[in-house]
């Protein structure tokens, strides 16, 4: 009883290891994605992050934006427009969260299946 105990124990620990592995894999792609894309210019991964100056941040951390949108049906298609068609400064919701008035389209910086793939990062965030 022991020696099962022990053993799943160590088996536990390889799985959570080996997750945590591929996890740090798919943060450190979907960091570079958003860096190449531009997107950190306005945008942190972590909320409190202080934006430029010691102003508010430009545009909202994207853990806020998990926390916002998680379990929201359609969520993942509105952010993945947003993304590639901007918003618009008059139904932003995160007014007096950001300094920014609104996010502009960004089509020519990232491929709609490589925003649709960040979105999706963004959402899981958090869980």
């Amino acid at each position: 009883m022991k020696h099962a105990t022990s053993t799943l124990l160590a088996a536990t620990a390889l799985a959570l290891t080996a997750t945590t592995a591929v996890a740090n894999e798919n943060d450190a792609a979907m960091l570079k994605l958003a860096s190449t894309s531009g997107c950190l210019t306005c945008h942190s991964v972590e909320s409190g992050k202080p934006g430029p100056n010691g102003m508010a941040p430009i545009g909202p951390a994207w853990q806020d934006v998990a926390k916002q949108y998680r379990g929201k049906p359609g969520a993942q298609d509105f952010l993945t427009r947003v993304v590639l068609e901007g918003s618009s400064p008059y139904s932003s919701h995160w007014k007096g969260k950001v300094s920014g008035l609104s996010m502009p389209p960004n089509a020519v910086a990232i491929k709609e299946t490589d925003a649709r793939t960040l979105v999706s990062w963004i959402l899981s965030l958090g869980q």
